[in-house]
């Protein structure tokens, strides 16, 4: 549920959503969200002085604790 949220959501922000893709890893303290966007599209999902990302983590804990899950999200370059 929480890696089609958030592939919804980045592909709403991007001018090519074809290009978007979310993976779902195993990290050190848990679940991992990678998220990869077109070169061009990436200012657009990190935002200014990081807003968008640091919100799109906001949703991702707010859904994944409902769950009693942690999630990490990293925006791939």
């Amino acid at each position: 549920m929480e890696k089609d949220l958030i592939e919804y959501i980045a592909k709403s922000l991007v001018d090519d959503p074809s290009a978007v893709s979310v993976k779902e890893t195993e990290g050190e303290r848990g679940p991992v969200l990678e998220l990869s966007v077109a070169q061009g599209d990436i200012g657009k999902v990190i935002g200014k002085y990081g807003r968008i990302a640091k919100a799109l983590r906001t949703v991702l804990s707010a859904t994944a604790s409902k769950d009693g899950k942690r999630y990490s999200l990293e925006i791939l370059d």
